[in-house]
């Protein structure tokens, strides 16, 4: 077992990579009451082209597998889950993103027993024709029901103008349509190559004894035969540099309109994790530094009533997807709209505010050292990052270390008009 100082976040972290392929990292955290852990695989809703374990073609899968596989694993023939954890004092739970599924508890006992619970219904799954109908009935009202939910539409309709051909514009649940094309075999196949343990972390962080911790973890998994996996060959087709949509408009039953605008990112082929991680946080705290609520266009936008408290935005640069979002509520969603597309284009032709450049650099990290008393951030956000062999704790060396130089060259790539696009939702 390895392990790892932190000395600037007073933080130690422990290692091993199983002979089965799985990754295992102990943080204990003295004196915190409760222990959080998380097992989850590199597999997401973006993960829809690929080659299945034994297989030498490509093949397409329906979309919202990944989420619908997420929904199954807690179904068992003979026990239920989360009354397994209840039991032994835990919560339990688990979400699908674009990029991972995460099975997660969190408990102030019996860490041991309960890590026993989510390794073995994970590593156990039970998939039959019948269950599998029954679930596309579920899964479905949990579709319609974001489909009412005016936020959630906003977001994925400009994810929807943004991009013509990556599968990040579909909803992580997939579709209607998409989820009664899903068999118990479409399941297997999926189950089979993306939960493999060579793609899998599991991570625990709380008050707890590392030695004990990992020797628990490999008994379980000695107990397990798993034949080695050569590495999944994943397919993501090109996405040209213009957005799909430059404008779309619907309508719903809100009461104030709502606007976004986005901003399709550029991912270099030869890009690597860490790369990816400077431009993500370079984004950001560029974005804080134009849209924030201590900014100029902030008060601006609230003097002239362009928006209101629910004003911010959202980014994300990843090896295969970079976007941005910037608006909210608006009772003049077309004027906020232009005004900010203008601020977007202005920024790249300005020199940044070094003095404001390193006030945003501080408050980030600061926010992110703060961040670390929470074991829920840290294990889901710890797991993202190991994936692409980077650590949680990278994120405060690449704030350190940038510049404002890195900030102008981000706003100089990005935003250009016809990466831009805007997505209204108007009342009916």
């Amino acid at each position: 077992m390895q392990m790892k100082r932190y000395e600037q976040m007073d933080e130690t972290v422990y290692y091993e990579q199983l002979a089965n392929g799985l990754q295992v990292y102990v943080m204990p955290k003295a004196g915190f009451n409760k222990t959080y852990a998380t097992f989850t695989t590199k597999y997401g809703s973006i993960d829809n082209h690929f080659v299945p374990l034994g297989g030498e073609e490509l093949v397409q899968v329906p979309d919202g597998i990944a989420h619908f596989l997420e929904h199954k694993l807690f179904e068992k023939e003979d026990y239920d889950v989360f009354q397994k954890f209840s039991a032994s004092g835990a919560s339990s739970n688990a979400f699908t993103s674009f990029t991972r599924t995460c099975y997660l508890f969190s408990t102030t006992s019996e860490v041991e027993t309960n890590l026993t619970t989510l390794l073995d219904f994970v590593q156990a799954p039970y998939f039959t024709a019948e269950t599998v109908e029954k679930e596309k009935g579920i899964i479905e009202e949990e579709i319609k029901m974001y489909d009412d939910n005016a936020d959630f539409k906003v977001y994925f309709g400009t994810l929807n103008n943004l991009f013509v051909n990556h599968p990040i514009k579909i909803d992580i649940a997939g579709t209607v349509a998409s989820i009664y094309e899903i068999t118990a075999e479409d399941l297997q196949l999926c189950y089979d190559t993306f939960y493999h343990p060579s793609n899998m972390v599991l991570f625990v962080v709380g008050d707890v004894e590392p030695e004990s911790v990992m020797a628990h973890i490999k008994d379980n998994q000695d107990a397990k035969a798993y034949e080695a996996a050569p590495e999944i060959k994943r397919y993501f087709p090109d996405d040209p540099v213009q957005v799909a949509v430059p404008h779309r408009e619907v309508q719903m039953q809100v009461s104030v309109p709502k606007v976004y605008v986005g901003v399709k990112g550029r991912v270099a082929p030869d890009e690597t994790a860490y790369e990816a991680l400077e431009k993500d946080m370079a984004m950001d705290v560029l974005l804080e530094m134009m849209f924030g609520g201590s900014s100029d266009y902030f008060e601006k936008a609230l003097d002239e009533e362009l928006a209101n408290e629910s004003f911010g935005f959202e980014s994300s640069h990843g090896l295969s997807f970079s976007f941005a979002f910037i608006g909210g509520d608006s009772t003049k969603p077309d004027a906020l709209a232009a005004s900010i597309k203008d601020e977007l284009l202005a920024v790249s032709s300005r020199t940044l505010d070094v003095a404001e450049f390193e006030r945003m650099k501080r408050k980030k990290i600061g926010r992110f050292l703060s961040a670390l008393n929470s074991v829920e951030f840290i294990a889901n956000r710890f797991t993202e990052y190991a994936f692409d062999g980077l650590s949680l704790f990278d994120v405060v060396d690449v704030l350190e270390k940038m510049t404002v130089d890195q900030v102008e060259a981000v706003a100089a790539t990005y935003f250009k008009e016809d990466a831009m696009t805007v997505f209204k939702i108007m009342p009916k």
